[in-house]
């Protein structure tokens, strides 16, 4: 059984800063995995700017943060493993991984578990009716709209009205998509201001505050909703073809849910807390790997 002193799950923008960071400080014996072909995590597949500002004085896009921080990856000289799920991790340290080249299990003294976090689905959420195809969460389509360049079709509505809803309306909007409106049950927006001033006010895409979907239509395929005023307990029928749900992340701890907090095991970016900025969470992660060293 192979063994290293630090382990890091997810080559996001906080596992790869907090495994230069341990580099950086010392620690030599570190082992980089991710279940994705490249590192970088989410940033990729978010063409906007609007990211490390408070880090280098400028907005970058996503790919141009995650190709800084893998520049920084490469010259320290981490082992990366790419395309490899770790499957389960066990109060004796070891970590047992799957790859094309089969299994494998790994000892290690320390564990950074930089997994992110998800996106709540439509399942998790009081919403009646099937579940016809046509339902997707906003990280969903942005990967399909910015790295794999299919612009979804049909009438689309978006439900909730964080920073990630208002960007995928925006971008929708841009690509020539028909978005009838953003949904949202508080009685603001829910993302930053400067989202909402960027991405959705100069489309003129109406948002709905007060209102959330009740029951989704179709059979097979999604041919409606059914929105409910939250302060009049008025229904709307809203023909849609798509439904886009952004309703909020929550942190990803499934691997660790049955450890407890040992004293070796460390958490990094979002699968700590969901950070409402990435330079956040690229110094936490940064802090983490110094603290380990």
């Amino acid at each position: 059984m192979e063994h290293c002193k630090l382990l890091i799950i997810g080559a996001g923008a906080a596992g790869m800063s907090a495994a230069h960071s341990a580099w950086e400080h010392g620690i030599r014996d570190i082992l980089l995995v991710d279940s994705r072909a490249c590192p970088g995590g989410i940033l990729p597949q978010c063409s906007h700017r609007g990211f490390g500002k408070a880090l280098f004085g400028e907005e970058k896009t996503g790919p141009e943060y995650a190709a800084f921080l893998s520049s920084q990856l490469t010259e320290s000289g981490v082992p990366f493993l790419p395309e490899t799920d770790v499957l389960s991790v066990s109060p004796d340290r070891t970590a047992l991984l799957s790859s094309r080249g089969g299994l494998r299990e790994t000892g290690f003294e320390h564990l950074i578990l930089a997994t992110g976090c998800r996106e709540r689905s439509i399942g998790e959420l009081p919403v009646c009716g099937s579940r016809p195809a046509g339902i997707f969460t906003a990280g969903q389509i942005q990967e399909q709209l910015n790295l794999r360049q299919r612009r979804p079709s049909g009438r689309i509505l978006i439900l909730g009205s964080g920073d990630l809803g208002l960007i995928m309306a925006g971008q929708l909007h841009d690509a020539g998509c028909d978005v009838v409106a953003v949904v949202e049950q508080s009685g603001r927006c829910g993302g930053l201001s400067r989202n909402y001033h960027r991405f959705l006010e100069p489309t003129g895409i109406p948002l709905m505050l007060r209102t959330t979907v009740t029951e989704v239509c179709g059979q097979g395929r999604l041919t409606g909703v059914k929105l409910r005023q939250l302060d009049t307990g008025k229904t709307i029928n809203l023909d849609c073809n798509i439904l886009i749900t952004a309703v909020g992340l929550v942190p990803d701890q499934a691997l660790i849910r049955r450890l407890g907090r040992p004293e070796w095991l460390h958490l990094a970016g979002n699968c700590h807390h969901v950070h409402e900025l990435v330079d956040s969470a690229v110094q936490e992660a940064r802090s983490v790997g110094a603290a380990i060293a």
